[in-house]
């Protein structure tokens, strides 16, 4: 994990990883987890947490202290607490999508998997720079950028779009309208990664404008019905970033499989930004595919890192 970290753009985590790795308090606040590259995110995540609470001052510089101090509590956050990374910046990387599948003319329905706190269910409301192309709103109190390696064509952003409906599924989702809700996510963006922080206060903000519809439950479970309730006026695109790495992979193809079936009867649109299913790291190389219905065909769209700061446009049909 501390190359991941590193490859992540934090020294800071990096540099605990490697130093703390072999430290016996850590093997037993982590217990038996199976996903084991899961564990740094929920303690360092934890840890930001309680500095970001005022409860341990300084905690980075004095990492095995806090550890042993906050011991109880920590062990607590690790065991219940999942992975709440709701990074916005991963709306740049999902935006071509978007405009592809819906670029078409219809409103849009969005239903989004795994979205935390549904920061990302408002991409429509940011601003966004693609190398010298731009699209969005001129007035967004978001703007969002990245290193576009090999950008988007150029004609995607002369396409406009109109949301009508934005709901989410999240076995715990996270209400930002409230102090603990907005302090969790901060928790989870790496502590040395200011830029971070700064866009995600200012996407809570406008969320908090305009409260999304986040359905408590399991994604797994919910989404079926709810695809068979759609509206047929509306295209309904479902979309989901990095949260099928956390799902077992018996469930993601129950997940894509209530997907297809329900392309076979309307229109539909699915947006994905996740790890290939044969990537061995959690911050390799991701992929952006689309599918949309009637049709179904698979298309990969770009190559990413995990929290959008890179893009590469590839565009080719999937194995």
């Amino acid at each position: 994990m501390a190359d991941d970290f590193e490859r992540g753009g934090s020294p800071l985590y990096a540099g605990l990883a490697r130093e703390h790795a072999d430290d016996p308090l850590l093997a037993e606040l982590a217990g038996d987890r199976r996903a084991r590259w899961e564990f740094p995110l929920r303690l360092f995540g934890g840890v930001h947490y309680l500095a970001l609470a005022g409860l341990a001052e300084h905690p980075w510089n004095r990492f095995p202290d806090v550890l042993r101090e906050h011991r109880d509590w920590l062990a607590r956050f690790v065991a219940e607490q999942p992975v709440q990374t709701n990074e916005v910046q991963r709306s740049w990387g999902m935006l071509p999508g978007f405009l592809i599948v819906g670029g078409g003319g219809m409103p849009l329905d969005l239903v989004e998997l795994g979205p935390s706190a549904g920061l990302n269910l408002y991409w429509d409301r940011y601003r966004y720079r693609y190398a010298e192309h731009e699209w969005g709103p001129e007035s967004a109190k978001l703007e969002l950028a990245g290193a576009a390696r090999r950008p988007p064509p150029a004609e995607l952003f002369a396409l406009r779009v109109e949301v009508r409906l934005r709901v989410g599924i999240d076995r715990r989702p996270v209400d930002v309208t409230t102090e603990h809700g907005a302090r969790l996510l901060q928790a989870f963006v790496w502590a040395d990664q200011e830029h971070r922080l700064e866009r995600l206060r200012r996407a809570i903000a406008i969320v908090r404008e305009e409260p999304p519809e986040l359905l408590c439950g399991d994604f797994v479970e919910l989404l079926p019905e709810l695809l068979a309730g759609r509206d047929p006026e509306a295209l309904t695109v479902v979309f989901d970033s990095t949260s099928l790495v956390y799902v077992p992979e018996p469930d993601v193809a129950r997940v894509r499989a209530a997907i297809e079936e329900a392309g076979a009867h309307g229109p539909l649109a699915w947006v994905s930004y996740e790890l290939p299913a044969d990537a061995e790291r959690p911050y390799a190389s991701f992929s952006l595919e689309a599918q949309v219905w009637p049709g179904g065909e698979r298309r990969v769209l770009a190559r990413l890192d995990g929290h959008a700061n890179w893009l590469e446009w590839v565009d080719e049909v999937a194995a």
